[in-house]
């Protein structure tokens, strides 16, 4: 490898066709020197006239070469000095460089590459190119690999334009024929230009990845702030539910020390009343001896004289006719009862206790392929169902739902309590609930109960209603992400849950079922893309 510092000795030694240290030097008539190899390729490779590579002379005759050793001795020695001072120098290949061509051992990193000479040169064997007039017109480039790559397959010309419109390499050639009435500009105005395409393209997703990492920031926030709000109602409900349970059982106590107060004022009261009267059963007792030693005899002088004798003094009693007790002033079952069923309905719409008992009652429900409107899709498994955009064609079956986007499930419950799920999640509109066997499946139908159906809706993503008939709008805490459907056929109860939440949505009661209920479900339109999500029966 040659240094710039030994430059001067080395270019003296140098075959300006391989630009390396001659080997096997020859000269030729017009004086200049080349590798022995190098010279005979060269006119090998011209069929015409043999020339100079350097000054073109011309030579009608092919001359003789031979070696000239004096020059090979010089060669060798240089070549010899170049090695020994530059073994200490690695080689830098691997690191992403073009490494020079001519470098013999270690190579150094190219500083320009030839389109002419395909080759690429260090700093050192690029001088010629720098110096020699016929090497001067070579075309220089960065450096880069796979040089041939950059040459005009049609016309030999190096690919250094670029054609817009056919987003293509072209040469000057290229520019006058095929790609004459084209937009052609330089590789490097085209390079420019992509690079500024670029770096707006990078600006723009700098901007989308700064755009999401504030809003994964947003949502790291809103989860840290969920975390505490929901430690906070946790101290809460403990506090509230604490103080709630402390203040019964002190409202108990209390009302046991009512209860035993009041009858023991009834007791000391009562007894007074049964002393007051037993003293007046005395009295009356003692009368009635009086007036029973006057009528034992059956004389009637003796009788009147006997009774005209005696002083009859009459008992001193009171009238007892308008006393009562009341007994019924210890009747709190009914207030009672009332603050029970206040209590738990309000405990209820927060969070339930008995969905755990109604989920016990779980069943394997999966849906009727048969029933379905034929809009819609159901999955192989039978466990999701959307609406599709376009209707398939299938048999009109007495049990398939024509008209309206209608399912049912194949399972059918005629007693006992069933329990079953269906994810809702990312749906505006639904309809969930069961029907009887016997519902019209055919034409338009309305959801009631005096039609079969007990049922809930969802609308426009927030709209939640209870065909009863008359509807019911229901007011909840949160929409549902997925929706428990329970029901007691013996009770006649229909009920709905969220069971994320573990609320309660509403419940229909005292249903009189007479005959198979099925579970019943609506994905309802998709509505352009925005209530394509399906509905989902999942697994309890």
């Amino acid at each position: 490898m040659a240094y710039a510092n030994s430059s001067t000795v080395v270019e003296k030694f140098l075959c300006s066709i391989c630009l390396d240290v001659f080997t096997k030097p020859v000269s030729i008539p017009c004086g200049h020197n080349f590798c022995l190899n190098c010279i005979t390729e060269y006119w090998d490779n011209h069929n015409t006239v043999c020339q100079c590579p350097l000054c073109t002379e011309k030579f009608y005759n092919r001359p003789t070469l031979r070696v000239n050793t004096f020059i090979a001795q010089m060669a060798a020695e240089v070549k010899t000095s170049v090695q020994e001072k530059s073994c200490g120098i690695p080689e830098q290949a691997g690191n992403g460089n073009v490494l020079c061509g001519i470098c013999t051992g270690a190579k150094l990193p190219a500083l320009k590459s030839c389109l002419v000479c395909f080759m690429s040169y260090c700093e050192t064997h690029l001088e010629p190119h720098q110096r020699i007039s016929a090497m001067k017109k070579h075309k220089l480039i960065h450096p880069a690999e796979d040089l041939e790559s950059r040459i005009c397959e049609k016309h030999d010309g190096a690919l250094e334009l670029f054609c817009q419109v056919d987003q293509m390499f072209v040469c000057e050639s290229c520019k006058d024929s095929d790609h004459k009435n084209h937009k052609i500009v330089s590789l490097e105005e085209e390079a420019q230009m992509r690079k500024a395409l670029l770096e707006i393209d990078k600006d723009d997703s700098d901007q989308m990845i700064q755009v999401r990492e504030q809003k994964i920031e947003e949502i790291q926030r809103s989860v840290e702030a969920s975390r505490n709000n929901a430690a906070k109602a946790q101290s809460y409900s403990t506090h509230v539910m604490t103080a709630v349970v402390d203040y019964i059982k002190r409202s108990q106590a209390e009302l046991t020390g009512v209860i035993q107060t009041k009858q023991k004022i009834i007791e000391t009261e009562t007894e007074g009343f049964i002393k007051e009267l037993e003293g007046e059963i005395m009295q009356i007792k003692q009368h009635n001896l009086q007036l029973n030693q006057v009528s034992l005899t059956n004389d009637a002088f003796v009788f009147l004289e006997k009774f005209l004798s005696l002083t009859i003094t009459p008992p001193q009693v009171k009238d007892w006719s308008d006393l009562t007790i009341d007994s019924d002033q210890f009747t709190v079952r009914g207030a009672l009862t009332k603050l029970e069923s206040t209590v738990m309905t309000e405990i209820r719409m927060l969070c339930d206790p008995d969905l755990k008992e109604m989920q016990r009652h779980a069943v394997d429900v999966t849906l009727d392929p048969e029933t379905a409107n034929p809009f819609l899709n159901v999955s192989e498994d039978g466990k999701q169902v959307t609406h599709g955009d376009r209707k398939r064609n299938l048999p009109n079956k007495p049990e398939r739902f024509d008209n309206v986007l209608n399912i049912l499930a194949k399972e059918g419950f005629s007693s006992g309590k069933f329990y079953y799920e269906v994810q809702v999640k990312g749906k505006t509109h639904w309809d969930l609930g069961v029907a009887n066997q016997s519902i019209n499946r055919k034409g338009d139908i309305r959801l009631s109960p005096t039609n079969g159906y007990w049922t809930i809706w969802l609308r426009k993503g927030n709209e939640f209603t209870a065909n009863a008939g008359p509807a019911i709008y229901l007011h909840v805490r949160e929409m549902p992400q997925k929706v428990g459907v329970f029901v007691d056929y013996e009770e006649g109860q229909v009920s709905f849950y969220n069971v994320d939440a573990r609320a309660p949505i509403f419940s229909f009661t005292g249903c009189n079922f007479t005959e198979k209920l099925f579970p019943f479900f609506s994905p309802c339109a998709n509505d352009g893309g925005k209530n394509s999500a399906p509905l989902i029966i999942t697994p309890v």
